[in-house]
């Protein structure tokens, strides 16, 4: 019981995140924040879900493969940044 509580926690908290990263990039547009964003609405609906398989943990590979593409998004967006023409 604890568990599904604490996962709706951190699904709570990822959510305001990912709010917090949309705000700035409303105001800026820098594709940075907006990778964030996504990242923390990946992160918010991995821990809504978790509950609800079969055996919840963080050994899902669901969770890992989740998680890796909202940390690739990051990644192209640093990278993005980094090497773009000005």
């Amino acid at each position: 019981m604890i568990t599904i509580f604490l996962l709706g926690f951190t699904a709570s908290a990822s959510l305001a995140a990912s709010l917090f990263f949309l705000r700035f990039w409303r105001d800026t547009h820098d594709m940075l924040f907006l990778a964030f964003t996504a990242f923390f609405l990946i992160e918010a609906v991995t821990r809504i879900l978790l509950p609800f398989f079969a055996r919840p943990g963080e050994g899902s590979p669901w969770v890992y493969i989740a998680r890796l593409v909202g940390l690739l998004l990051i990644l192209a967006a640093i990278l993005r940044k980094n090497y773009q023409r000005s």
